[in-house]
């Protein structure tokens, strides 16, 4: 599919369907009226057809509402959409993603082959407004086929293949930001499809696999992977405790981003995401109703975005910026080798860890994997994983849980979460709740009781960052996944959070300015 910008009105424009972005009246109840523009659209080309699917569905352009038809007479233009983007003092960035993916949606639905998008730019700037639809329109059209023998049937019961091959932005002028909207939806993608997949299509190796695939095609990635025997040879006795029930390979993985020049890098940072390709819960067996044991594939949607965003960032070639990209990969599973509820292991870092849940696995793997990243000498320190149910019941599905020791990273990691549009929550440090975590037999334990589960679990994984002075924990077991369409998000994987760990890292390198930029 071709995305462009054409400096082109609608009234010149010839295609299947046009789609027209509406802001709503800011009075209440006030009637949607057409600008000078598209009233004589509407008189010359379209045989009223606007006017009427306004008054006729009583269209009030709220945001995501929309009333589309087929124009009527010898009208160059086959059909036609109006979409509802909301109040204009309510609108953010991911105001235009989702209508970019409405559009897609319903061109598709309508068998377009080419369709031309004409709205207000947000904040008057075309490179912004470009980059959001175009990656709304990528994000909404991807299809992950890759497990089904034929295709399926829409909601409507007719075969959902896209059939839109080209989409224009009408009025706009040339930019260079749908290109950066491709790197970015295709790094998505990716952390959508690894979450996705099955846990007998990703496993440790696999993740190993294909971040060296990613560095293979990149020369501003350097790419390690250590083997269980190297591991052991540097200590990591909890993420190797989690791997040994497992007949797959532990593996850790180690991305490196340079920018190429040599020179001294202004800002270095480390992104650890979690990596288990499969949580049975080990002894601790998920088990019952909610147990959830048959999406545990998801478990390493930290791992996902983390990869996803290796790859965005090695395309993009930020400057001044050292990255460093961690995953410990493994699979907890069953088996007369499993760790037993009680046993104790040592971390790399020394630290003794009672194992009183073996279900409690995730942040055992990053402890070891904050060890490693907090000996390189960064400057800030993001660990990212599908950590607690307890996230999900205090914050629900779509919103993470955002723990830090710097107020300055929670507010960039804050600031680039907005215009991505993947919304983060900052929870409390509470110290004082780490007396549930001390043990009697070793240093601490891995889990604490069920109140505050979300928080001691941020505690425990701060115990092994001890060197650097800025550490973020993000908490996103809510929003990796979706059983339903909705937006630009098909059901699945949600490639969360890669456009705000995109956003994280160009801003270390290039402050972000503004609240919504």
């Amino acid at each position: 599919m071709e995305i462009l910008t054409v400096q082109l009105e609608p009234q010149k424009w010839q295609g299947d369907g046009l789609v027209l972005g509406l802001f709503q009246p800011e009075e209440t109840n006030a009637t949607v009226t057409l600008s000078p523009a598209l009233s004589q659209l509407d008189q010359t080309l379209l045989g009223g057809t606007l006017q009427e699917l306004i008054t006729e569905a009583e269209f009030k352009a709220e945001a995501g509402g929309s009333v589309g038809g087929r124009v009527g007479g010898n009208s160059p233009i086959r059909k036609v959409l109006l979409l509802g983007m909301g109040s204009p003092s309510k609108a953010t960035l991911d105001t235009w993603r989702k209508a970019g993916a409405q559009a897609i949606r319903w061109g598709n639905q309508q068998k377009c082959q080419s369709l031309a998008l004409s709205v207000p730019f947000y904040n008057d700037d075309p490179h912004l407004t470009a980059q959001a639809m175009a990656e709304g329109i990528l994000l909404a059209n991807h299809q992950d086929k890759r497990f089904r023998s034929q295709p399926v049937n829409g909601k409507n019961g007719k075969n959902n293949e896209p059939t839109v091959q080209r989409v224009e932005f009408l009025d706009m002028p040339a930019v260079n930001s749908i290109e950066t909207a491709q790197i970015i939806a295709q790094a998505v993608i990716l952390a959508r499809e690894l979450v996705s997949a099955p846990a007998n299509v990703v496993t440790p190796v696999t993740l190993a696999e294909t971040a060296r695939q990613i560095a293979e095609n990149n020369p501003y990635l350097q790419v390690e992977i250590l083997d269980r025997e190297a591991c052991a040879q540097l200590g990591m006795g909890a993420f190797l405790g989690v791997a040994q029930a497992s007949v797959m390979p532990p593996q850790f993985i180690h991305l490196t981003y340079t920018d190429g020049t040599g020179a001294v890098p202004r800002k270095k940072l480390a992104i650890v995401g979690k990596g288990l390709t499969f949580d049975s819960g080990g002894l601790n067996l998920k088990t019952g109703a909610g147990s959830s044991i048959e999406l545990m594939k998801m478990d390493m949607g930290g791992a996902a975005a983390t990869l996803g965003c290796a790859q965005a960032i090695s395309k993009l070639h930020p400057q001044g910026i050292e990255v460093h990209f961690i995953i410990a990969a493994c699979e907890n599973m069953i088996s007369g080798n499993a760790l037993h509820p009680g046993d104790i292991v040592t971390a790399s870092n020394g630290k003794t860890i009672e194992v009183n849940n073996t279900d409690a696995e995730g942040r055992l793997t990053l402890a070891d994997a904050l060890v490693f990243a907090d000996k390189l000498g960064v400057d800030a320190i993001v660990d990212l994983a599908t950590l607690t149910g307890a996230c999900i019941v205090a914050l629900g599905d779509t919103v993470a849980g955002l723990w830090s020791n710097d107020d300055q990273l929670a507010e960039m990691i804050d600031r680039a979460s907005k215009p991505a549009g993947e919304k983060f929550w900052r929870m409390p440090l509470e110290d004082a709740y780490f007396e549930q975590m001390k043990s009697v037999v070793a240093d601490m334990k891995n889990t604490g009781s069920r109140s505050a589960g979300s928080i001691t679990a941020a505690l425990f994984l701060q115990k092994f960052v001890e060197k650097t002075k800025s550490w973020a924990h993000l908490d996103i077991a809510g929003p990796v996944w979706t059983d339903k369409e909705s937006g630009y998000l098909n059901a699945g994987g949600t490639g969360y959070p890669v456009r705000t760990l995109v956003n994280l890292v160009l801003a270390f390198a290039e402050p972000i300015t503004g609240d919504d930029t």
